[in-house]
């Protein structure tokens, strides 16, 4: 009986173990998750600025070539 105790003890303390090895690189695969969420984040905010600067700047060349078109047509069309 003693010795099916301490099997018994063994094996669940092999199983903290594997959980506590696993629960370790889950941590890590987390943080590693995280710095690259942090990275796009950045990447994203940046190209959103870009993105916008565009719209500005198509729009004022835009503004700006409507009165060299002579014959433009009315909206309506």
């Amino acid at each position: 009986m003693q010795q099916n105790q301490e099997n018994q003890i063994d094996q669940t303390q092999e199983r903290l173990t594997n959980i506590e090895m696993k629960l370790a690189y889950m941590e890590d695969f987390v943080n590693q998750i995280q710095e690259v969420a942090v990275e796009q984040a950045k990447e994203i905010e940046l190209l959103r600025k870009e993105n916008k600067l565009m719209i500005e700047k198509i729009k004022e060349l835009s503004d700006n070539a409507e009165g060299d078109i002579p014959n433009r047509k009315p909206p309506h069309y």
